[in-house]
């Protein structure tokens, strides 16, 4: 057939660069924090792109598809396309609440204008919500205090306060628990619990609300999360703190890692058990 015509040119390979980075469960089942990858073609679909990373990471594969993709920063809608030179996260369902296998991460953009948030060491003591400040919340490594999440609902004119406090119990969906840990993203997890309080007084006038939420090693017994909710009567107070913890179980990236007494270990709503690793 002879040579192919020199005004062809040579073939080329298109292909984007992308980091990926793993968060708790997908984390362990990639077995890595972070790549960078080289994908063919020029863009994808996040499902395309999930695809590529199940075919890569045989233990990802048959959760790939409950994965949320964040793209650079921002959950990703449904038609959203990866680019070259995009930064990827990867985010496993969240831990969410009696109901499981079936809570995902809501196709909401980031925050507009938002400042770069304080790492968990950098808050001093339980924040306003930016723009709000009947509304305050904070997430860390430290025991959380009653005390402190009614004091930050506390006024003259609110006669009923509710608080829910969920702590640490020994038993899950049939097994023993022996101990847990809460991970959190390091900036979605405080912007989402923002929204659902701004959502939640969007729902009930004059309330104000507080929450805490610890992350890192918990045992049997110990508080993971707290909040509060005060209004004129406790209707109203009521409604808003169940409508604050709900929210938190169905849309805040917080994940759940619990231990049985025999070292065994899953992530809540992945259904499938991981290696004694830490």
């Amino acid at each position: 057939l002879g040579a192919l015509p020199t005004a062809l040119g040579p073939f080329r390979v298109v292909a984007m660069v992308i980091t990926v980075r793993y968060f708790a469960a997908a984390r362990e089942l990639c077995g890595t924090r972070e790549e960078s990858l080289s994908v063919p073609g020029q863009e994808h679909s996040t499902s395309e792109l999930l695809a590529l990373l199940a075919a890569r990471h045989e233990r990802l594969a048959p959760h790939a598809q409950g994965m949320q993709l964040v793209i650079n920063g921002c959950i990703a809608n449904t038609g959203e396309r990866v680019r070259d030179g995009d930064v990827v996260e990867v985010l496993p369902p969240v831990a969410g609440g009696a109901v499981r296998n079936e809570t995902a991460l809501p196709n909401e953009t980031a925050l507009p204008n938002e400042t770069a948030l304080p790492s968990i060491a950098a808050v001093p003591s339980i924040a306003a919500v930016p723009g709000d400040s009947a509304a305050r919340c904070e997430i860390r490594e430290q025991p959380l205090s009653v005390d402190e999440a009614i004091a930050a609902v506390q006024r003259p004119d609110c006669g009923g306060i509710c608080v829910f406090m969920g702590t640490v119990r020994d038993h899950a969906d049939g097994r023993a628990v022996a101990r847990l840990r809460y991970e959190s993203h390091p900036s979605l997890a405080l912007e989402q619990l923002r929204r659902v309080l701004a959502r939640v007084r969007g729902r009930h006038e004059r309330v104000h609300l507080a929450v805490l939420h610890r992350v890192g090693d918990l045992q049997i017994g110990d508080t993971a999360v707290i909040v509060a909710a005060s209004a004129a009567h406790r209707d109203r107070a009521f409604s808003a703190c169940r409508d604050v913890i709900e929210g938190i179980k169905a849309s805040v990236p917080i994940w759940k890692k619990e231990w049985g007494p025999d070292g065994s270990a899953l992530w809540v709503n992945l259904a499938t058990a991981t290696r004694n690793d830490r």
